[in-house]
């Protein structure tokens, strides 16, 4: 029985310090950082963090599930705003918050990887909230008539993408371009040079230029052992 107790304690204290690792590798790097380096800055070998977790997936879904789940709190409390612009730019700059001191959430918030439930669910989520907040701003003359959900969500994507590179050159500087970004959406924004060039994408065309975006270039594998990728696809 004791013998029992102490390898459950163990393995409960290593499956601890693989999370607490993970948490520190993917902010640093992003969530294709190589499993090894998780195992070795957790102090366990790759045999225990593979038995802890079976798959890349399900160690990013264990590490992020919280703060994703927290992410969708606050997308709830952004849609009952009574002032649907303040609701919105709050919300965009608690996610653009988090996005430039974690590179594993700039991966999680600009990307769809595959095999994680609840990143699933807040994508879809996300999704709804801009669209709601959209259009509670369009109804009371908040925002420009011509743009979309699409143009939104695009544009957020690959601004987020930059957000880790503007807060290392300037702590807080994204905040700056979001608030371009944002300051684009406005109804003033669209009365003096007419309207938006070109037409909105519709889904299918949002998912094919994300993808696009969201190519990452095949590299050599450097030392012992392939290097582990995670698939990714566009948000729809």
């Amino acid at each position: 029985m004791r013998y029992c107790a102490a390898v459950r304690q163990d393995a409960q204290r290593s499956r601890e310090r693989v999370l607490a690792a993970a948490r520190e590798v993917y902010a640093e790097l992003g969530v294709e950082a190589p499993l090894d380096v998780i195992a070795r800055r957790a102090g366990v070998g790759n045999a225990t963090l593979y038995r802890r977790f079976p798959d890349r997936s399900s160690l990013i879904e264990e590490v992020f599930r919280d703060g994703l789940a927290a992410t969708a709190e606050l997308g709830e409390s952004a849609r009952a705003a009574e002032d649907p612009m303040a609701g919105l730019t709050g919300y965009l700059e608690h996610v653009f918050a988090g996005l430039a001191v974690d590179r594993g959430v700039t991966d999680l918030m600009t990307t769809r990887l595959a095999g994680v439930p609840a990143l699933e669910r807040l994508h879809a989520h996300n999704a709804e909230t801009i669209g709601i907040l959209l259009a509670r701003c369009r109804e009371r003359g908040l925002v420009r008539g011509d743009v979309s959900v699409e143009d939104v969500l695009f544009g957020l994507a690959a601004l987020g993408r930059a957000v880790p590179a503007a807060e290392a050159a300037l702590p807080g500087s994204w905040r700056r371009f979001l608030a371009l970004f944002v300051d684009g959406l406005r109804a003033a924004a669209g009365r003096d040079g007419g309207g938006l060039p070109g037409a909105p994408y519709d889904g299918p065309r949002l998912t094919d230029a994300l993808a696009a975006l969201h190519v990452t270039p095949r590299t050599t594998p450097k030392g012992p052992g392939p290097r582990q990728s995670v698939e990714r696809r566009a948000i729809p």
